[in-house]
C-alpha cells in the first residue's frame, strides 16, 4: 500500500533532471550557453506535452546549488535565462491554466531573477491544470539540514508534517505530492541531490537524449512506459496474495 504521502487523487507528478546542456553544443562546435538556449525551447515543448498528457504537477531541475562551481560567465547566462523565461512563459502559464513557482534557495539570485520569480508566481496563482515547478539553486540534501533545523516545535514529528517544513525550506506553496515518474537525460545514471525525500517510490528512466533534443515524443515513450510498471510500495500485487489464516 502507498504511505499516507502517496494521495490517490494527486495526479501524477513527473520530475525531470534535464542534463546534457553542455555536452549538446560542445559535441557541434558551439559554445556551451548555446545549448542552454535550446534547452530553453525544450522545456517549453516539455510543459505543452505535459499538459496535454494530463501531468499534474511538473518540476524541472534547472540548476543545483553545486552548479555555482560553473565557469562566472556560465553562470551570469544561465541567471539571465532564467530571469527572461520567467517573464516571458507568463502569458502562456495563464492562458493554460498552469501555476508556476520556482523551488530552492534565493538568497544567492541576483536582483532581477528574485523580482521576476515573484512576479510570476502571483501572476500565475490562479492556475488550476498543471503546477510547474523549476528548481533554482536547489539542494535536496540541503533542505532536508534546513527541514530538521526546524523541528524543535514540531512535536511529534509526522512524514507529513517534516515535508511541509521541506517545502518552506524551499520557499514551496506547499508539500507536492510524492515524485511519480523521475526521468534523467544526458545519459547519466544518478539523482544528483534532486528531491530526494519526494522520490521514494519514483518510477527512474533515464535516457541517453540530451535535453536540447527532448521532445513530446520522448515524454510520451517514458509516459507510457511509467504506466507499464507496476508499482507495490513495497507490498505485493493483489493477485499473488494469498488467502490468510
Amino acid at each position: 500500500m502507498p504511505s499516507s504521502l502517496q494521495q490517490a487523487d494527486h495526479g501524477v507528478h513527473v520530475a525531470i533532471i534535464m542534463d546534457g546542456n553542455g555536452r549538446w553544443a560542445t559535441a557541434r562546435g558551439r559554445p556551451r550557453t548555446d545549448g542552454h538556449s535550446e534547452g530553453a525551447r525544450a522545456v517549453r515543448r516539455t510543459v505543452e506535452a505535459a499538459r496535454r498528457l494530463g501531468v499534474r504537477t511538473l518540476t524541472l531541475y534547472a540548476f543545483s546549488s553545486d552548479n555555482w562551481r560553473r565557469p562566472p560567465t556560465e553562470v551570469v547566462t544561465l541567471m539571465g535565462l532564467f530571469e527572461r523565461f520567467l517573464r516571458s512563459e507568463i502569458p502562456q502559464c495563464i492562458a493554460n491554466g498552469i501555476r508556476l513557482m520556482v523551488i530552492g534557495r534565493r538568497d544567492r539570485l541576483p536582483l532581477p531573477l528574485r523580482q521576476a520569480i515573484a512576479l510570476s508566481e502571483r501572476a500565475t496563482a490562479g492556475g488550476r491544470a498543471m503546477d510547474l515547478r523549476i528548481a533554482v539553486d536547489y539542494s535536496a540534501r540541503e533542505s532536508i539540514v534546513r527541514a530538521a533545523e526546524r523541528t524543535g516545535e514540531h512535536r511529534p514529528l509526522t512524514l507529513e508534517r517534516f515535508s511541509r517544513l521541506i517545502a518552506a525550506a524551499t520557499h514551496a506553496r506547499g508539500p507536492a505530492p510524492d515524485v511519480d515518474l523521475l526521468i534523467r537525460t544526458g545519459g547519466e545514471l544518478r539523482l544528483s541531490d534532486f528531491m530526494l525525500w519526494e522520490c521514494a517510490y519514483a518510477e527512474l528512466i533515464f535516457t541517453d537524449r540530451m535535453w536540447p533534443d527532448f521532445g513530446e515524443s520522448d515524454l510520451v515513450a517514458a509516459w507510457q512506459e511509467f504506466h507499464r510498471r507496476e508499482r507495490r510500495y513495497g507490498g505485493l500485487p493483489d493477485a499473488g496474495l494469498e488467502p490468510a489464516v
